[in-house]
């Protein structure tokens, strides 16, 4: 078993601060506060529109935060703090506090002229200036984590869905990623490809690593989550251990959206 953790401890692994986001004249985000501990499995639900995949975009700097505050292991994304100011951080030091957080997205982005095991090392070789030797060794060990070691040489399009997913994971996981973001991981797949992904994300979970997950996989939150936030219009609604947000919601927006999906 791998463990995962890699924060320090000493803070909130995520903590978000009334924080904003406008795109022009739309109010995106409008005052979110949360807090994800080390470890923990943060789900966030909410219908389409709610704001939660700009919410994890912001998490590691991929969109501007409008107003507050957000940091990732006490340490404040995309600006330094300098007595009572913020200053933006350049792009460089921007990229180099990303390499902590690996991001899976609802569509793979693998590079479709790359077999598996390549995509998994370029990250490594290119950006942490690593040994290839070394990163093929490791690209091997989390093809094999996520059930792919017979692919590696294989090409995306000769890969399902399911596969091409799991082999984004087996990517991200190649940074040696302080948290995890997945947004919407398996909404592009056909049903019956979605466990294998969910297999590989219930791993991680019990290995210690951080994530936050936009789902509509109510049954994953119920069985892996520590817990749960319902975003609606840009603000958190309710949050509580996920169970009891399902099973018992207590804002009458909850109970409408869970009366459709579950």
């Amino acid at each position: 078993m791998t463990d995962f953790s890699k924060g320090t401890g000493a803070h909130p692994m995520v903590k978000a601060e009334a924080v904003h986001k406008h795109f022009g004249l739309a109010h995106i985000l409008k005052g979110i506060d949360l807090e994800v501990a080390p470890r923990e499995v943060f789900c966030l639900i909410g219908p389409s529109g709610s704001g939660k995949s700009t919410f994890l975009r912001c998490i590691n700097h991929l969109e501007k935060i409008s107003g507050g505050r957000l940091s990732v292991d006490g340490e404040l994304v995309g600006y330094r703090q300098k007595g009572d100011k913020l200053y933006e951080l350049k792009d460089r030091e921007v990229a180099a506090k990303r390499r902590d957080i690996g991001m899976v997205f609802q569509r793979f982005n693998l590079f479709p002229h790359m077999t598996a095991i390549e995509n998994v090392i370029e990250a490594p070789v290119r950006v942490k200036k690593e040994a290839k030797a070394v990163a093929r060794e490791r690209a091997l060990a989390l093809l094999d984590r996520v059930g792919l070691r017979d692919k590696a040489g294989h090409y995306p399009a000769q890969l399902s869905g399911g596969q091409q997913q799991r082999v984004a994971i087996a990517r991200a996981l190649a940074m040696e990623p302080k948290l995890m973001l997945f947004d919407e991981p398996t909404s592009a797949l056909d049903p019956e490809l979605v466990g294998d992904v969910l297999d590989v994300m219930r791993g991680l979970a019990e290995d210690g690593m951080t994530m936050i997950v936009v789902t509509h996989e109510m049954g994953f939150a119920r069985e892996v989550g520590d817990a749960l936030v319902f975003m609606d219009d840009g603000v958190v609604v309710e949050t509580g251990h996920p169970r009891d947000v399902l099973t018992d919601p207590q804002h009458d927006r909850t109970k409408a959206f869970l009366s459709k999906v579950l």
